[in-house]
Order: C-alpha cells, then structure tokens, then sequence
C-alpha cells in the first residue's frame, strides 16, 4: 500500500481547487506514494486532503485522462500501471509528430522562433542543475513546444496538447532515473544546432535518438518494477 496519510494539499490560490487536488495526487503517484494499484477513494482521499469529495473526483477523471489513474466498474478508480504497451503506443505516435515538426520547423522557423528556442535550451540547463523532476520536466516540454509552435501548423500543435498529458508520467519516469544531465543537454544542443542550420535530415535523427533514450530507460524502468 501506499503512503496516503503523507498526502498534504499542495496550496495554490490562484488554481481551482479541483487543479489542485490534481496536482497533489499527480505528484504522490509520480512520487511513488500512492502506487500502482491502489485504490483512489474519493472519501478517504477527501478527509485526508481536508476537502470534499467533488473536487476530489474531478481530480480524478483528470488523472484518467493523463494516464495516471483507471476507473474499472464496480471497482472504482486506481491508480494506473505503466506497461510497455502504453509506452510504445504513446511514443510511437509522438515520434511520427517529431518528425514532421522539425520538417516544418526547418521551413518555417523565423529568427524569433530561433531565439525563443536558444531561451528555453538555456532555461532547460538551469532547470537540470535543480535537481527538480517536476521543474526539469517543465523546462524539457518548453524546449520542445517551441520547436512545435515553429512548424507553424496549429492543428500540430493542438495534437500534441491532446498527447501531452499521456506523455507526462513517461517523461517524469525518465528524467527521475538520470543522475547526469549531460547527456541530455547535448541532446538538446545539438537538436538546437541542426534547426539553426535547417538541417532536416540531422534533426530528424537526432529526434529520434531523443525518443529512443526515453523509450529504453522507460522500459527498463517498467520491467524492474514489475
């Protein structure tokens, strides 16, 4: 079982309480404190958190949508298991979006685009010697959504909106199991080095090479775990 009497609502008065909740448990089951399997009782959840159950199962059909929680009948909601499946179904998808973003990046990218990108690479940076998963996630999904909104293509753009939130609790899995960063920033650089020269074919493989990382580190992770 998991550790709910640890779960403390994460206060922000700028957010709805239900966003809030959701953020409280979406950190304890990427966390590891509620673990996969295990129940999510709105009532219990409720009392602990100190709210009532409403924003607690609007929190939770939010989890749904992320991946991070399933609601089977008669046996209500809890939280998901990561399998190779929904791993490999997700990023294959996200690999094909990739690739015809640094296509259209490579065309369409203007020298503020390019800009925005170097901010974000440099913010990325800083965000890795935190040391915080949540914040070197954040910073890794601004690299990539400036390369995104580069394309020019919103119908792009609101798809990948749509896949971000499956892809939340993969890329959190594999930036908690890095100890150096290194690695990964010169992954980053160089995928900033090839749009600068629009060299599609490099970017495109280093795109790839990007995803491949993830998908083997994910992986490991789910077999270890399982």
């Amino acid at each position: 079982m998991g550790n709910i009497e640890k779960l403390r609502l994460e206060a922000d008065t700028d957010m709805p309480l239900r966003d809030v909740v959701m953020n409280t448990l979406r950190s304890a089951i990427l966390r590891g404190d509620l673990k996969p399997g295990e129940r999510l009782m709105e009532i219990h959840l409720a009392k602990q958190l100190g709210v009532s159950r409403t924003p607690v199962r609007e929190a939770i059909r939010l989890l749904e949508i992320e991946g991070l929680a399933v609601t089977v009948p008669r046996r209500g909601a809890h939280v998901a298991k990561m399998t190779e499946k929904d791993l490999f179904d997700v990023l294959e998808i996200r690999d094909a979006l990739d690739e015809l973003a640094v296509k259209d990046a490579c065309l369409r990218m203007t020298d503020s685009d390019l800009k925005e990108l170097s901010e974000a690479l440099s913010n990325f940076k800083k965000s890795c010697a935190t040391g915080d998963v949540r914040v070197i996630a954040q910073a890794d999904e601004d690299f990539h959504s400036v390369i995104y909104r580069s394309a020019k293509n919103p119908k792009l753009v609101a798809i990948v909106e749509n896949l971000k939130e499956q892809m939340y609790r993969f890329r959190y899995e594999y930036l908690r199991g890095i100890e150096d960063f290194s690695n990964l920033i010169a992954e980053h650089e160089a995928i900033m080095k090839d749009l600068s020269e629009r060299n599609e074919t490099a970017v495109k493989e280093e795109m790839h090479l990007h995803l491949r990382n993830q998908v083997d580190s994910v992986r490991n992770a789910i077999r270890n775990n399982s």
